[in-house]
Order: C-alpha cells, then sequence, then structure tokens
C-alpha cells in the first residue's frame, strides 16, 4: 500500500483511539451516579464540558500551542484525552472529573492538525482522505461503547470503569507510539510569513464559509440524543439506535469523501476543488432533509424500525465534514491555511457551545426540535449557495 495511505490509516486510528473517550463515561451511568452520589442532571454536565471543549480547542488553534513539530502537536493533542483517562477512575470529586473532561475535548484538534498533513499529502484525493480520517471520529465513539460494554460485563461496580478507562488509555498511546514510528514530521508554521495582509479572521470568506458547517455539527451532536429522549424504546432499541448512528456517520463520512475526491478529478484548480467541495456538502445537507422527516415521524409513532432508517439516512450529515476539512488547503494560501483551519474549525464548532443549551433547555415540544434542524439544513444549503459567489481567498491574494 502506498506509504500516504498507511498514514490515513494511521491517522484514523489516532482518531478513533481519542475519541473512544466521548461517551463512555455515560456508559457507566449508574455506576458513577452511585460512586460519586451525584444526581442525572449533575452527570450531564461531563458530557457538557466535554463538547464546550471542542470549541475552545480551535480556539486555541490560534496560538503556538498546536504549531510547531507536527507529531508534536499530535501526541499533546492525544495527551489531552489519555491523561485524564489515567486520572479519572481515582478521583473522588465529581466537579474534578468534569474539569478534565473538558481538556479532553481537545481531542478534536486532531482533525485541523491532520488537515494540515492531508493538505501536504494530496490533491484531489484530499476528501476521500479526510473522509476515512473523520470516520475515525464514530468509529472511537463506537468502541468506547463497546469496551464501556465488556467492562460491565466482565466486572462489578467501579472496577469496570477503571478497566475500561486504563485499558483505553494505554491504547492511545499505544497506537501513537505506532504512528510516530511511520510518520513523517513537518513544521505547522507558527507566524504566518509571505502573504502581506493575509489576516483569516479579516477575510469574509472565512466567517461565511466557517458557518457552511455549523448546522452539521448542530444536527451531529444534537439528534440522537433528542430523538432518545422523546420515545420510550427499550433498553436494547436504544444502544441499536446508538450504533446505527455512529457507524452510518463512519461510513457517510467516507462515502461522501470519496465522492468528493471523484469530483475533485474533474478540475484540481483552486475553483474545481472548491465547486467539488459545494457540491458534496449541498448533497449531504439536501438527503438530510430526508433523514430528518424520517425520524420525526419515528418519534410522533415510537416507531423503532423507522427511527433506525431514519437515523441511518440522517447520517449522511457527516459527509459535510470530509469536504468542509478540505477547503482550507484547497482556498487559501499555502502560508497561511494551517491558520485558517483552526478558525474554519472554531467558527463552526462554536454549534457545540450553543447546540445543547438550545435543544434540551429551551426546546420543549417534538415539532419546534424537528422544525430547528430542518431549518438547520437549509440553512448549511443557503450558506453554502452565498459562499460559491463569493471570491476565494487564493484567488484574493493572488490578484
Amino acid at each position: 500500500m502506498d506509504r500516504k495511505w498507511v498514514t490515513v490509516l494511521l491517522n484514523t486510528l489516532v482518531v478513533a483511539s481519542g475519541f473512544g473517550t466521548m461517551h463512555m463515561l455515560e456508559k457507566f451511568k449508574d455506576t458513577v451516579l452511585l460512586h460519586y452520589h451525584i444526581t442525572e442532571g449533575a452527570m450531564g454536565y461531563q458530557q457538557t464540558a466535554f463538547v464546550v471543549g471542542l470549541f475552545v480547542a480551535f480556539l486555541l488553534g490560534g496560538t503556538s500551542l498546536f504549531k510547531g513539530s507536527f507529531k508534536r502537536s499530535v501526541a499533546l493533542i492525544i495527551s489531552f484525552a489519555a491523561i485524564p483517562q489515567f486520572i479519572i477512575p481515582f478521583l473522588s470529586n465529581w466537579w474534578i472529573v468534569v474539569a478534565l473532561r473538558f481538556f479532553q475535548g481537545f481531542t478534536v484538534a486532531l482533525i485541523a492538525v491532520f488537515s494540515n498533513q492531508i493538505g501536504r499529502l494530496f490533491l484531489a484525493e484530499r476528501p476521500f482522505a479526510k473522509g476515512i480520517i473523520l470516520s475515525g471520529i464514530f468509529w472511537g465513539g463506537l468502541y468506547g461503547i463497546l469496551l464501556a460494554k465488556w467492562a460491565g460485563n466482565s466486572y462489578t461496580g467501579w472496577d469496570s470503569v477503571k478497566m475500561a478507562f486504563l485499558i483505553s488509555a494505554v491504547v492511545m498511546y499505544v497506537v501513537l507510539a505506532i504512528w510516530w514510528l511511520f510518520v513523517e514530521d513537518f513544521e505547522i508554521p507558527k507566524h504566518k510569513e509571505g502573504t502581506k495582509g493575509a489576516n483569516v479572521w479579516k477575510i469574509p470568506f472565512t466567517w461565511v464559509f466557517g458557518f457552511t458547517f455549523f448546522p452539521a455539527l448542530w444536527i451531529i451532536f444534537t439528534l440522537g440524543s433528542f430523538t432518545l429522549h422523546n420515545v420510550t424504546f427499550s433498553s436494547d432499541q436504544v444502544a441499536n439506535l446508538v450504533i446505527t448512528l455512529e457507524v452510518s456517520m463512519g461510513l457517510w463520512s467516507i462515502i461522501m469523501g470519496y465522492l468528493g475526491y471523484r469530483l475533485s478529478l474533474r478540475n484540481t484548480s483552486s475553483r474545481g476543488l472548491f465547486k467539488a467541495i459545494v457540491s458534496v456538502m449541498t448533497l449531504s445537507y439536501a438527503v438530510t432533509f430526508l433523514g430528518i422527516f424520517l425520524v420525526w415521524k419515528a418519534i410522533l409513532a415510537n416507531d423503532y424500525t423507522l427511527a433506525l432508517l431514519g437515523i441511518a439516512i440522517t447520517g449522511i450529515v457527516q459527509g459535510t465534514g470530509p469536504a468542509f476539512w478540505t477547503t482550507a488547503p484547497a482556498t487559501y494560501p499555502k502560508e497561511i491555511y494551517p491558520e485558517a483551519s483552526f478558525a474554519l474549525g472554531l467558527i463552526s464548532n462554536s454549534a457545540n457551545a450553543v447546540a445543547p443549551n438550545v435543544m434540551f433547555v429551551l426546546v420543549s415540544g417534538v415539532t419546534t426540535g424537528m422544525v430547528i434542524y430542518l431549518a438547520m439544513a437549509a440553512l448549511g444549503i443557503l450558506l453554502l449557495l452565498a459562499s460559491s459567489r463569493m471570491k476565494l481567498p487564493i484567488e484574493v491574494f493572488s490578484s
């Protein structure tokens, strides 16, 4: 196999190992409630902290924290997930656990850092490579769920939490060590040079296109929980629905990434690559409409089979991800596209800080919630159409 694609697969394993922390603690809910003597409301803060950490990770991307040596940056990001994973099972204070979950959210910085690497290794293949890597988020979520289930069946009480957390922490560093041996290092610029006046935050395209992924993340991070909150399925059905969502998003990430690659082959200029990006994202949002309508009907009818189908189709919203994350190297001057990756990620991931509160605190009715989801898909398409009419940053600075 080509060394470049070996790198892609190793990147995917790194992402999966890090995102194994995403849902793991939730799967020990009863044990956690008993161990820390907390309410379900307090338990929910740990996931909120994780999601807010996803947002803050991109805010820090504008600093020197994740710049310089590429391999060092990846090791640092994995450590933000692995070290808390080692520590959490031995803590007696719940609020320290919540704080550590916040830092585990920094794992998402891998996506922006790997975007820089993929921009160097590939051209037309970027969406496909990125789609495979992004699928690691959902394979990681599935891995964490299954590891928690195994530990829960093999050990009793808090020992099950200890085993799952310690095993997953060791796995992260083992995967990182293997990745380190095979992947070449490079420098992520700490300062932009050679592009006069190129401040990514002052470029209108950054803001318009950055928000094109905002609706997708709103749906991705809330639809599953919103659906489960409004149906009365058995525990086995709930587990199957969660697994279906993870697998669906993982597969759609790869499928739509491959479609982006095939479309990119037609024209590998900056404008041609961007046209492929817009096409894939628009199609993903359009099909998401159908999935949301099916989920809506399933909730109203409390129909488990229809919910599975709706969730499987709505998972295509993740098809926007591979295209979105290849935008910076395709549309920005090479001197600033690493910074642009974090800027686009920060703008889009602001959904993580807003969506959970809106959907679970302010939205009381199913109809209101589902209308918001449909509106989000429509907003994504409108923003894509608007951005397609704008001058690309690389066109602005080359003219």
